[in-house]
C-alpha cells in the first residue's frame, strides 16, 4: 500500500530543497553582478558582471518555476483514485508515476517514483484508465497494474 500523504510530503521536501538550491545560485550570481561603483571598473569586470546578472535573472526565473511547482503539489488532491487523473499514483510494470507535476525520479518508501504533468504525452495515453486497462504510448502498450 502506498502512503500518499508521505509521498506528498516527500515531493514537497524535495521541491523545497530544489527551491533553496536555486535561490542560493541566484544570490551567488547576484553578488557577482554587483560592482563597487567607488572603484574604477575595467571592461572585463563589466562584462563578467553583466553575465552574472543574466545568470541571476535565469535563476530568478527558475525560482518562480519551482515556487509554482510547490503550489501545484500543495493544491493537488492526493486522495484515493480509481482512474488515472491528477493526484493519482499509477503503476505499470515496476514503474510508479505520480500525476500532477513533473519531477525527476525520486525514492519514497523503497519505491522509485517520477512526477508527470497532465500536459505530458504519457498522461494523455493513460488519462481515465483504470486498473487492468491498457494505454498506447509511442507504439507500446502500457498495462495499468494499479491506480491509487
Amino acid at each position: 500500500m502506498i502512503d500518499k500523504n508521505h509521498l506528498r510530503e516527500t515531493m514537497l521536501a524535495l521541491t523545497e530543497a530544489e527551491l533553496a538550491q536555486a535561490h542560493e545560485k541566484y544570490e551567488q550570481f547576484l553578488r557577482a553582478a554587483r560592482l563597487d561603483r567607488l572603484e574604477p571598473v575595467e571592461s572585463g569586470e563589466q562584462a563578467q558582471a553583466e553575465t552574472a546578472a543574466d545568470l541571476a535573472e535565469a535563476f530568478d526565473d527558475r525560482e518562480h518555476e519551482i515556487e509554482a511547482k510547490l503550489s501545484a503539489i500543495r493544491a493537488l488532491d492526493f486522495g484515493p483514485k480509481s482512474e488515472v487523473e491528477p493526484g493519482a499514483v499509477v503503476r505499470f510494470g515496476e514503474r510508479y508515476i505520480v500525476i500532477g507535476v513533473s519531477t525527476a525520479e525520486f525514492r519514497c518508501d523503497d519505491r522509485t517514483f517520477v512526477g508527470v504533468s497532465p500536459a505530458a504525452p504519457i498522461y494523455s495515453a493513460l488519462e481515465g484508465k483504470r486498473q487492468g486497462e491498457d494505454g498506447e504510448f509511442r507504439g507500446r502498450t502500457l498495462h495499468v497494474h494499479e491506480v491509487c
